[in-house]
């Protein structure tokens, strides 16, 4: 019989913790995990493709400024309805078409800090983690009704997702600017460097 229940305790773990892919480097890498969260499956879809490669540290500050409204999403799939800004064109391949979803901007900022816990707990250096892998899978629909005239009554669904990550720790994108606090030398053009010389040559002269 103990035998039987540990097997069981197995099977239930092996499920809990399943994953639609495994990470490259598991020594290098931490994971997190949402079920049947209460967020939209089509703009939280949007929300993981945006971010989907970015270093953690401007991950979390692009969601941040989502949720301020100072960056937006760029809808690229589920595009029915979707109004158009100015504010897309600052995205790489972002077409025309965006939103602000600080619903599942908040929910995919407290799955990230789950999984910063995790790396930290291993070891690894928050700072040169990077987003290897999001997936968003549509859960089943919770229902609720809603009444309507003449004593009918219609469904009215939700749209619950799962949210799966995988930070990696990567040497590369520690010496990025993805990560915060990072400088890159500015290029002085040949021109500006001779206007330089000129102007302190004749600052020499005057004195």
């Amino acid at each position: 019989n103990a035998e039987y229940m540990g097997e069981q305790e197995k099977r239930k773990g092996h499920f809990r913790m399943r994953f639609s892919r495994q990470p490259k480097n598991a020594e290098k890498s931490a994971t997190a995990r949402g079920s049947d969260l209460r967020v939209h499956f089509k703009n939280t879809v949007e929300t993981a493709h945006a971010i989907r490669g970015m270093g953690l540290r401007r991950a979390q500050r692009f969601l941040k400024d989502v949720i301020a409204k100072k960056q937006a999403v760029a809808f690229h799939k589920f595009t029915g309805g979707v109004g158009r800004k100015a504010m897309v064109k600052n995205i790489k391949y972002g077409g025309t078409q965006c939103r602000f979803p600080q619903k599942s901007c908040k929910f995919m900022l407290q799955l990230l800090k789950n999984a910063e816990s995790n790396a930290e707990v291993k070891g690894l250096n928050a700072n040169a983690l990077y987003i290897e892998h999001v997936l968003v899978n549509a859960a089943p629909k919770q229902r609720r009704r809603i009444y309507r005239a003449h004593g009918r009554i219609n469904p009215f669904l939700s749209s619950p997702s799962h949210i799966e990550v995988i930070l990696t720790e990567s040497k590369s994108v520690a010496k990025s600017k993805d990560i915060e606090g990072a400088k890159t030398n500015k290029k002085v053009s040949k021109k500006k460097q001779a206007r330089e010389r000129m102007r302190n040559g004749m600052t020499a002269g005057g004195d």
